[in-house]
């Protein structure tokens, strides 16, 4: 990060000094000595519970007029360019070659951010939080349509498509661990990235993916898959976070307040106005609306808040032995990764926002700016039959993670109705209650049976 001055500069000098500069955070001088300086944002477009931190943010604006202002008071122009990518590995690899400043990426890439970023001295703190859910909601492994699989017990001898390094990784790992399967020789796991994986599920070429937030809620609801293993049952925390490069985050601790404050104000803009939000990040990514809102809506998997909290911390430190026996990283220092210092500076005199609560039934009908929510899963389906629904949301009833009502496994007992993500779950819980006459119904009949 450097800044140019012109003063006693030839013109054939001033262009041979300013070519090098195309690097992050790089300042270069104008005219009559003005200085613009360029801030790089790393972010994942389509791993949406970033979006604060990434599509939400950039459409907004927020970042933008946040450095704005600082402009008119310290006479610099600031300017922001957002680089897109699949992944958090490039994002990283990005920042340690010193060409991002801040980087989002999810809580297994995060830790090989802060362990690459000191092997090569470019180190990088976590500094905010964008989405999380505090039972590891956001990752699931499905399968196609017609998949004979219905547990994570039969994937033994499967092969599987995942992201080594990632946060579905290690679900994957921990979900076989508890299921007496060896991850390492009990399937064979091919490393892909999201989509390709999602064209060989799709192919037939593999029998399994296990991936983050939005691939397994887009393969469900455009019916090119189904969900055989919801990531909250392994009841531990998952999410996404904000890294910054260290000399950044000191020479130019100003800006990245600016970013952190920007982030709060996108962060509000969502939990205020989530269909807006959902309608906004479709826009600018291509997916469906409809699976936006279902992480990121009021009831959503994913809940915002920037906040760096002690338990999703404590998961981080968690997550370390598991990256640690796929040999990907070694010891982690997890508490010198955490820099708590800025979001405090910008948050300071603020209302905290609400921890994640319950999720509700939630129907979204078409052409309304608002849904509408619903104490139990009968009177959601009572009040869809007949109406011209564009989305229905229904919490499993075990996990609570939502899923869409329609591409939920559902069962009847007595007079209730309870929604599963995965058949596995829906005929765990009929084992469990065999005195209660509880049983699996389709879709349709459950709709019936709530009228």
């Amino acid at each position: 990060m450097r800044t140019t001055r012109t003063k006693a500069l030839a013109p054939a000098a001033l262009a041979l000094l300013l070519a090098p500069l195309a690097t992050a955070c790089s300042g270069s001088a104008g005219a009559a000595g003005s200085t613009t300086v360029t801030v790089t944002v790393g972010y994942q477009s389509k791993t949406i519970n970033t979006v604060t931190a990434g599509t939400l943010l950039r459409s907004l604006g927020y970042f933008e007029e946040e450095l704005a202002a600082r402009g008119k008071r310290d006479g610099i122009t600031y300017e922001v360019d957002w680089q897109d990518y699949a992944t958090g590995a490039p994002i990283t690899a990005q920042m340690t070659a010193g060409k991002i400043d801040i980087g989002s990426m999810g809580d297994f890439p995060l830790l090989i951010n802060a362990v690459r970023g000191k092997e090569l001295k470019q180190p990088t703190h976590l500094v905010s939080v964008t989405g999380y859910n505090l039972r590891g909601g956001l990752n699931t492994v499905v399968t196609a349509p017609d998949s004979k699989l219905e547990s994570l017990a039969d994937l033994r001898g499967k092969k599987v498509s995942t992201s080594v390094g990632s946060a579905a990784d290690g679900t994957l790992v921990r979900a076989l661990q508890r299921a007496g399967i060896d991850p390492s020789g009990g399937i064979e796991k091919l490393n892909q990235q999201p989509s390709v994986g999602a064209s060989a599920l799709q192919a037939g070429s593999v029998d399994a993916l296990s991936q983050f937030v939005a691939w397994p809620g887009q393969l469900a609801y455009e019916g090119r898959a189904k969900a055989l293993y919801d990531g909250a049952e392994l009841n531990l925390p998952t999410f996404h976070g904000v890294t910054v490069r260290e000399e950044f985050a000191k020479e130019r601790a100003g800006v990245l307040d600016d970013f952190l404050r920007a982030q709060r104000r996108a962060t509000d803009h969502l939990r205020a106005e989530p269909v807006a939000a959902a309608e906004s990040v479709a826009k600018e990514t291509g997916l469906p609306a409809e699976v936006v809102y279902l992480y990121n809506g009021a009831n959503g998997i994913a809940t915002f808040d920037p906040a760096l909290r002690p338990e999703l911390i404590d998961a981080l430190k968690q997550d370390v032995p598991v990256l640690k026996d796929a040999k990907l990283v070694g010891d982690v220092d997890v508490d010198a990764f955490v820099d708590p210092e800025p979001l405090a500076r910008v948050a300071a005199g603020t209302a905290e926002y609400p921890k994640a609560v319950a999720a509700r039934p939630e129907l979204w009908l078409k052409g309304q700016a608002r849904t509408q929510s619903f104490d139990s899963p009968r009177e959601l389906l009572k009040a869809a039959r007949g109406a011209d629904v564009r989305a229905a949301y229904v919490p499993d009833a075990v996990t609570g993670t939502l899923w869409f009502a329609d591409k939920a496994v559902w069962v009847a007992e007595g007079p209730e109705l309870r929604a599963f993500v995965t058949p596995a779950g829906a005929k765990a819980y009929v084992a469990a209650h065999q005195g209660s006459g509880a049983r699996i119904v389709g879709f349709a009949e459950a709709g019936t049976l709530a009228s």
